[in-house]
Parts: structure tokens; C-alpha cells; sequence
């Protein structure tokens, strides 16, 4: 592994720049893998510590923090500056994530590499894959599908602590399943349990962010673009009187509570399309839109709604992730928006 990840680095540094043989040798007390130097065309030399790990996972990562930093100058003076460098088989996104946020670099042989140093000046970032190619069998691998997406809902709805029962409960699944899925995002870092106990902690926003990779909101099958030729307002006044099922969410949404900058386009679930077009006297157009009805995939994006103005709106757990799969400036305004609800969490999130 140590060998491929050299080759790797090697092949991306700029010409006139190399890097030295591995140094194996194993020193008393905490240290490395393996050792190399990075040398600038100007003679310039950079220490690189390199640990090794099989596989790395989310919430392996304040672990290996505190292994990087127990390597200490009195083994070797030249390592108090040293780079240091995970090397693994694979990385995921929400993986690299967490090592970027605690200023790590990293290399996985799939090709993700990221080596970041001051002196020598070098810069490298190259993201090749967001799945393992050598991927293998667990029990849950995403958060994929209504039953994953009503147990996201819930993590993030209900402030803490949580148990699988009451989680189950509240997401209308069985407990097996949130037991499989709660594995998942333990591992990856997402939630806090204690040992065959409730959820004590949620990273709601990084559980969001994750949600939406694999969460597909407005997939064309599902969706219909429509144009109310009088403007946004009078559809409002069309909703207020509504005699339907519904929740806006979108932009138009995420503007009530954090604006970023007049909506455009208003996205609204419903559970009928074309009858719901009907009923608000909308116009089907494949050009100049300015609403889009979404078929839900689940009935989850009509629990724990809200009401302003006489319109009512999708949880804003559901509006971050939505927004999140949006096109254009919907991750800014997704960011917008959870910057606010961690400024407003009593607001929005509930009581077990």
C-alpha cells in the first residue's frame, strides 16, 4: 500500500520535483509508517509521515488526530513541522470531509488525493471517485429510500436523546431497520450512541448533507413544470385558499426564514400533479417556468410542516436537503438556511 501511494504521489508531482525512498524503520515509542522527503527543484526539502490504515472510516478521524499528534520531536527534531499524510485504500466523501476539516492530507489508492504544504509551496487536490470500487458487503450502505429518509427526518426533527423504539415510532418503520441504518451513520460519524443505547448526539447538518447525495427529490419522473402567467403572487393567494394536500419547499421556502435573493421558481409537493394544476389553473410549459410540482416519494414531506402567511411549508430539515439537490443557487441558499437554523435549532427542532 505504501509503495502504490508513492507511485501515486509521485506521478503528480510537477517536473523537476521527487520524492525520496520510504524510510520503514520503526523508532521507540509512537511513530509513523513510513517516512519520505519532498524535494523542490530548489533543493528545498519537506518531511512527509505517512499512516497507513486499511480501511478509514468518519468517526475514525479524531482518533488519528491524536495518533498524528502523539508523534512527538523528541523521536525525530524534523518531524514537528512534517506533513502528515493518511494513506488508505478508499475515502469517502464524508471521509475526506472530516480529514479536510481537521487540516489532514490524505491519498487512497482509488486515486483521491489531497497534500497540501508551505514550504515547499505545493498544492496538490484531486478527487477521482465518491464510491469504493472495492466496495464491500454491510448491512446498510446508504441513506437511499423512504423508510432511510423518514429516520433522517426524525434525527434531525427531535432534539436528542433518541432511542431505536422511539425512533422507529416516529419514522413509522420497523426497529430493525433503524437499528441497520443508526450503524451506518455511527460509523460514519453522523450520530453519537451510547453502547446498545439511545442516539445521544446528531450532526444534523452534516446528516442533511449526507442525506442529500443519496436522496433524489425532484428525479423527472416525479416532477412536472407549470407556469402561472399572473406571477408568484397571485399563486399564493391560490394556495392560501387551497383545498388540497400540499408543502412549498425550495426557495421560496428557505426565503421565509433566510433569504439569499428574490425565489423564481416555487416548488411545491403535491400528491397529484395534473390534478393539482388543474385546481390552481396552471399551465404545463417546458420553457419560462416559474412553479414546479413534485410527486413526494413519501408522505414524510407533509410531517412537521409550518405555516407563514397563510401558506404552508415543508419541515425545514426537508427544505436544506431540498435545496441541497437543486440546480443553481440552491446549495448557496441551503447553506443560508442551516446557518440560520443552527442560530434557531428550539425553533425548529422539537421535543422527544
Amino acid at each position: 500500500m505504501i509503495s502504490e501511494a508513492i507511485q501515486n504521489l509521485a506521478s503528480r508531482l510537477p517536473p523537476g520535483w521527487r520524492l525520496t525512498a520510504p524510510t520503514l524503520d520503526r523508532l521507540a515509542g509512537p511513530s509513523p509508517d513510513a517516512v519520505v522527503e519532498l524535494i523542490a527543484p530548489d533543493g528545498t526539502a519537506r518531511t512527509w509521515l505517512l499512516e497507513v490504515k486499511t480501511r478509514v472510516e468518519p468517526k475514525d478521524v479524531s482518533s488519528l488526530v491524536g495518533r498524528l499528534r502523539s508523534y512527538r520531536s523528541q523521536n525525530r527534531p524534523d518531524w514537528s513541522r512534517a506533513t502528515r499524510v493518511i494513506v488508505t485504500s478508499f475515502l469517502s466523501p464524508r471521509t475526506r470531509e472530516r480529514l479536510e476539516e481537521f487540516g489532514l492530507n490524505y491519498v487512497d489508492l482509488a486515486g483521491n488525493v489531497r497534500l497540501v504544504a508551505d514550504r515547499p509551496g505545493l498544492f496538490i487536490y484531486d478527487r477521482c471517485v465518491d464510491r469504493n470500487p472495492w466496495r464491500e458487503k454491510r448491512p446498510a450502505r446508504s441513506v437511499k429510500g423512504a423508510k432511510a429518509g423518514r429516520i433522517v427526518r426524525a434525527l434531525c426533527d427531535f432534539f436528542p436523546p433518541l432511542g431505536i423504539r422511539t425512533l422507529a415510532e416516529k419514522a413509522g418503520t420497523d426497529a430493525g431497520y433503524v437499528s441497520r441504518t443508526l450503524v451506518l451513520l455511527d460509523r460514519e460519524d453522523l450520530i453519537k450512541r451510547m453502547p446498545r443505547g439511545p442516539v445521544t448526539d446528531v450532526d444534523w447538518k452534516g446528516l442533511i448533507r449526507r442525506w442529500a447525495q443519496d436522496y433524489s427529490p425532484f428525479d423527472s419522473r416525479r416532477v412536472g413544470l407549470y407556469l402561472e402567467p399572473r406571477g408568484a403572487s397571485a399563486l399564493l393567494q391560490k394556495f392560501r385558499k387551497a383545498d388540497l394536500q400540499y408543502a412549498v419547499t425550495g426557495s421560496f421556502a428557505a426565503s421565509k426564514v433566510a433569504p439569499v435573493a428574490p425565489p423564481r421558481l416555487m416548488i411545491c409537493y403535491v400528491n397529484d400533479r395534473e390534478r393539482a394544476a388543474q385546481y390552481l389553473d396552471l399551465r404545463r410549459t417546458e420553457t419560462g417556468a416559474n412553479v414546479l410540482l413534485a410527486s413526494p416519494l413519501d408522505a414524510i414531506v407533509y410531517e412537521r410542516t409550518w405555516r407563514k402567511e397563510g401558506i404552508t411549508f415543508a419541515a425545514l430539515s426537508q427544505v436544506a436537503a431540498d435545496l441541497l439537490g437543486s440546480p443553481g443557487r440552491g446549495p448557496a441558499e441551503a447553506d443560508a438556511l442551516m446557518k440560520w437554523m443552527a442560530d434557531n435549532e428550539s425553533v425548529w427542532r422539537r421535543r422527544s
